[in-house]
């Protein structure tokens, strides 16, 4: 069985700019402590590290009540490096899925390959999960899924109904 919960607020910061440029890779690794996410990947957890969003785009997460101050060290970091760096912490939600079968309970709603072969820890997709833009990834004993606060209800009953549905038994 999977729960499926909404994760405590998290920081989130979205920052837009060139991943090759070195003071914005050293910026993110300042700021998170971990190692600059490559394409496809996540550093770190939801509670401090960085994932791909895209081929310019990184979501970055600190504990809530740092996010304000991050994005402050960021924009100092980057003064004239062509970047933009935003609060999106109440933009988005972060919902838990714990337990074993939680790969299986996104398989089932995404169109995504979550065979463990090509998603593994540290592996970040951006897809769908019914008719959900989401972000998500495999963290602790499950998943990790990030998605507009605005949809938040209606991620966890989906969430929650393909967990109830029981397990494929594909993975």
């Amino acid at each position: 069985m999977v729960e499926v919960t909404l994760s405590a607020p998290l920081g989130m910061i979205s920052l837009r700019g060139d991943h090759g440029d070195a003071a914005l890779r050293e910026a993110v690794t300042a700021v998170t402590g971990t190692a600059f996410p490559e394409r496809l990947r996540i550093e770190g957890t939801s509670e401090r590290g960085a994932a791909w969003m895209s081929p310019d785009e990184l979501l970055i997460f600190v504990p809530r009540d740092e996010a304000v101050a991050a994005v402050a060290r960021l924009s100092e970091a980057l003064a004239g490096v062509h970047h933009l760096v935003a609060d999106v912490s109440d933009m988005r939600v972060c919902l838990r899925l714990d337990g074993p079968g939680a790969r299986e309970v996104l398989a089932k709603l995404s169109p995504a390959d979550l065979h463990p072969e090509a998603f593994g820890p540290g592996t970040f997709r951006r897809s769908r999960l019914g008719q959900l833009a989401a972000g998500f990834w495999l963290e602790g004993e499950g998943a990790r899924v990030i998605c507009f606060r605005s949809l938040a209800d209606y991620a966890l009953a989906l969430l929650r109904q393909s967990g109830r549905d029981g397990a494929v038994g594909y993975y």
